[in-house]
């Protein structure tokens, strides 16, 4: 096992963000998994964060995994291009009048064609048709170079930010 140094962003918004961000290309679409499978949803979360690597739910067993991605307020949105599956937004609404953004990222293979600032925009659209008072998340220096400055272009501010040492 490898240690790194890592720092983390931890970001919010407290009000919608009135941006709009036109579609990049046609046939885009968002389907909202409800009750995902284990297998569906290790796919999807391995596609997309294998290369950031992403550890959290990889550590899950899959008993764990499925309580809380099968959860009534655990949203999994996954952007579709021509029906192709391209990336995916995880929101957690558990916590009354907050939610939490747990996972976003794009495929490698649809990254770089501006699906990730439009696909975040929808994101941000769709937690606030919930109305919380603070919609958050925390990014890292193993995401992608462009995550941290799409999400600050996006409206989100930083509250906080810290150096921590994390396997790979």
């Amino acid at each position: 096992m490898k240690i790194v140094d890592v720092t983390v962003f931890n970001l919010e918004m407290l009000s919608p963000s009135r941006r709009t961000v036109p579609a990049p290309c046609d046939g885009l679409n968002v389907l909202h998994v409800q009750a995902p499978t284990v297998g569906e949803y290790r796919d999807l979360y391995n596609a997309v964060g294998r290369d950031f690597h992403w550890l959290s739910r990889r550590k899950l067993s899959d008993a764990q995994l499925a309580a809380v991605i099968q959860h009534p307020l655990n949203e999994l949105h996954v952007l579709q291009v021509a029906g192709s599956p391209a990336g995916f937004a995880e929101l957690d609404r558990r916590k009354p009048y907050e939610i939490e953004l747990v996972q976003f990222g794009l495929k490698r293979e649809f990254i770089g064609q501006g699906l990730g600032k439009w696909f975040l925009q929808w994101t941000i659209d769709q937690a606030w048709s919930h109305q919380p008072h603070r919609f958050w998340l925390h990014t890292c220096t193993l995401d992608h170079p462009a995550a941290l400055p799409n999400y600050l272009k996006a409206g989100f501010v930083l509250f906080k930010q810290e150096s921590i040492r994390r396997e790979l």
